[in-house]
């Protein structure tokens, strides 16, 4: 029998969502036989790492879900047929909205990684029921990043890395964590290259720090004293770019901002963060005269000490060099959904944290719950997430999630947050309906991939599009003859049935915030796309907001022309396509502040940095109780997303094991491969000692990826650490609530035995 045809798709498993191609196989054809690098894909060109080569642990888990489940009185779960499960959540959801308004309701997730569509669609249901809090994983990674880019420039920018002669690296391990296109093509291409430099800041001898020409190996969570001391250099030196600044940067601004560098102790911000001064002046004198700086700061930095403030200092180091707007610089580009907003508005209910980008801080989620004040979160619905797992201290959210009156989890495994549900509802995977991802920050050719369903899901699971569908439907907010214009309209094609959803749906503030589900109801598409009929409103915001970058990628005429056009392509093209062409010379015309300048004297940051400058010089005594620092979440090989639940997917670190250096290790009288214990503020566990060179003293770290049940016979195993076991929402960044997962306060002892 001929082997089956590649079938393209994309990785899930990081946001670059690189494309691939799948051979389907084996049992019911229903396994990924082999997976390769898809080199008609317009971004990635065939490039994949060893991850996505697992996928079908994830396609084929043993603790997959396929039917509704409903929580008993006594804890156990009971099988419900879907017409059962969508009523009873409507009804107990619309209970809380009546009794206590639908800012009650609180919803999670939203899709993962490569898995946006389910975002889109939960709209409608969160504005069915009047739902207004949200979160995601977003807010406890970017949001401090996302909200200083917001009042800077307005807008968030990524870099050039393929034709930058200096790359930097803040907190960031590219080689594993990606996040820039063809990340271990392009980073080996940067370090043979005598021309350029690559730049690398982690306390960890990382692959990308091996790689590097400059690792400042800075001690952990002292990256803020370090940064300070960079940009106090180029003042010192002379070596800001004064044309680029004269030109884009209100001068008030610019004189506040040098003022305050110029008050920066560098040798004493260099001590304090473990790096030696020279090499630190090597440094700032090679970012300020290269002739073309792309930068990344990541969660290195952006889930430690003082990460807003860093993420300010980042920004002030790609502005006061100039590298925004010419080619291997920073751009602004042309989004499809506006999925990094550092909007700040409003204040969340209890605690009056500040809501970034439409997202409430993780940190304090299980502080609006655990409450008696009258605005509290009374239900909670989590969509494609785990938070029981991943979010800080496990132990108060799971405390949390079980004092509401409903939780709804939809979700394709039985995960950590689906055992304490009161309705668990079984979603298709990410091959078994169409899907999509919004992480669109390519340039000047900006891609975007609607990936096909591969295989049809088995009974019992449902694509979230259609669990969405039915739970408005059954809220009243969408009939039968809400649709049935559209659907005739469709008949007439693509022209009347615009005209219709224009006249029927978009001016309509009752049917406009169902849009989603209507356009899934009423569009006449292939099975195999199906999923995808949001993006027509997807499209039609694109056409009305980027029509010349549009235009340039061959979607031109009226707006309503282009979207279509563009639709149409998203819908048939299979390995992705082009959807925005954009040019160097508009970048600094996309700064959004109101007077179009770069805003770079933030008075609450600059008096942070003081702050921390006067800092420099105290000694920091670390607690007796909690001598080293542990990073709780690492990324390696084999860790990736915890929707690779199957341990077994690992073809090293099986169990996850907790480095630490050599010098810990002799003062602490542990061997390579001895059992430990690792004891913080919140819990201790029991791991397996990696004795390295690539970790400083003072310095652990476990993987992220661990800790799961699965299944092994009629029990189930957890395999590793569950890092957030660990971690405390009380040590969190003080201007947006981001955790401090990679600054841990522990201690670490030898097992006996």
């Amino acid at each position: 029998m001929p082997d089956a045809p590649f079938e393209p798709t994309a990785c899930i498993l990081c946001e670059c969502n690189c494309g691939l191609e799948v051979q389907l196989g084996g049992e019911g054809a229903r396994h990924l036989v082999r997976v390769r690098g898809d080199k008609r894909h317009p971004a990635s060109r065939g490039y994949a790492c060893e991850k996505p080569h697992r996928l079908d642990a994830y396609q084929n888990g043993r603790d997959r879900l396929t039917t509704p489940l409903r929580r008993r009185a006594d804890g156990t779960f009971e099988p419900i047929d879907w017409e059962t499960a969508i009523g009873e959540v409507a009804a107990r959801l619309a209970r809380v909205r009546d009794e206590h308004g639908g800012e009650a309701i609180f919803y999670y997730g939203g899709g993962g990684q490569g898995n946006h569509l389910p975002g889109a669609y939960a709209t409608a249901t969160r504005r069915a029921l009047g739902a207004r809090y949200r979160s995601s994983a977003l807010a406890q990674e970017k949001t401090g990043e996302f909200w200083v880019s917001e009042r800077v420039m307005g807008s968030v920018t990524r870099a050039d890395f393929e034709h930058c002669d200096v790359a930097f690296f803040l907190g960031k391990n590219p080689w594993h964590s990606h996040s820039i296109p063809r990340a271990r093509v392009t980073l080996k291409e940067l370090a043979k290259d005598p021309a350029r430099t690559l730049i690398v800041v982690d306390p960890r001898r990382t692959e990308t720090a091996e790689l590097a020409d400059v690792h400042l190996a800075v001690r952990p969570g002292t990256d803020a004293w370090l940064m300070a001391a960079i940009l106090a250099i180029l003042v010192e030196e002379d070596l800001v770019d004064h044309a680029f600044l004269a030109a884009h940067a209100r001068p008030a601004d610019v004189a506040a901002v040098v003022e305050a560098l110029r008050g920066v102790p560098i040798a004493a911000c260099c001590a304090r963060a473990g790096v030696d001064q020279a090499l630190v002046r090597r440094t700032a004198r090679i970012l300020g005269g290269a002739r073309a700086l792309a930068s990344f700061e990541d969660l290195g930095v952006q889930m430690n000490r003082g990460s807003t403030l860093v993420s300010y200092l980042h920004r002030l180091l790609v502005l006061l060099t100039g590298n925004l707007g010419k080619p291997g610089t920073h751009y602004i580009p042309t989004t499809l959904v506006p999925i990094a907003s550092g909007a700040a508005r409003g204040k969340s209910p209890v605690v009056g944290a500040p809501i970034i980008g439409g997202l409430v801080p993780c940190n304090v989620i299980a502080d609006e719950i655990l409450t008696d004040h009258p605005r509290r979160y009374r239900a909670m619905i989590v969509e494609g997430a785990n938070p029981a797992h991943s979010l800080a201290d496990s132990k108060r959210l799971r405390e949390a999630l079980r004092a509401l009156d409903t939780v709804v989890v939809i979700d394709v495994a039985m995960t950590e947050t689906a055992r304490l549900a009161d309705y668990v509802l079984p979603a298709a995977s990410q091959l078994e309906k169409a899907e999509a991802t919004f992480f669109n920050f390519d340039f000047p050719r900006n891609v975007f991939q609607l990936r096909r369903r591969l295989l049809p899901p088995p009974s019992g699971p449902l694509p979230e599009a259609e669990i969405h569908a039915r739970l408005v439907e059954a809220l009243g907010a969408v009939t039968e003859a809400d649709v049935a214009p559209l659907r005739e309209a469709a008949k007439e094609g693509p022209d009347a049935y615009a005209a219709a959803l224009m006249a029927r749906v978009v001016t309509d503030p009752r049917l406009g915030p169902m849009a989603p589900v209507i356009l899934y109801r009423t569009l006449p598409l292939r099975d195999e796309v199906k999923e995808g009929a949001v993006l027509l409103g997807v499209a039609l915001r694109a056409a009305m907001e980027h029509g010349p970058s549009l235009a340039r990628a061959g979607f031109g005429g009226t707006p309503l022309e282009a979207a279509q056009a563009l639709f149409s392509a998203m819908v048939d093209g299979a390995s992705g396509i082009v959807f925005a062409v954009d040019e160097w010379s508009e970048v600094l015309g996309r700064v959004a502040t109101d007077d179009r300048k770069l805003h770079l004297a933030l008075p609450d940051l600059l008096a942070e940095l003081a702050a921390t400058a006067r800092a420099a010089s105290e000694p920091e005594e670390a607690d007796p109780a909690f001598p080293l620092v542990l990073s709780a979440g690492e990324r390696r090989s084999f860790t990736a997303n915890t929707i690779l639940r199957d341990p077994a997917w690992r073809r090293s670190d099986a169990e996850g094991a907790l480095r630490l250096s050599r010098e810990d290790a002799e003062a602490l009288g542990i061997r390579d491969g001895e059992l430990v214990r690792v004891t913080t503020e919140r819990g201790s566990a029991t791991a397996r000692a990696e004795v390295t060179d690539s970790m400083q003293r003072g310095h652990l770290a476990l993987p992220n990826g661990f800790g799961l049940a699965y299944p092994a016979g009629d029990d189930s195993v957890v395999t590793g650490v569950a890092p957030n076991e660990l971690t405390s929402t009380e040590r969190r960044d003080r201007f947006v609530g981001t955790p401090w997962h990679k600054f841990v306060p522990a201690r670490l002892e030898r097992l006996a035995g």
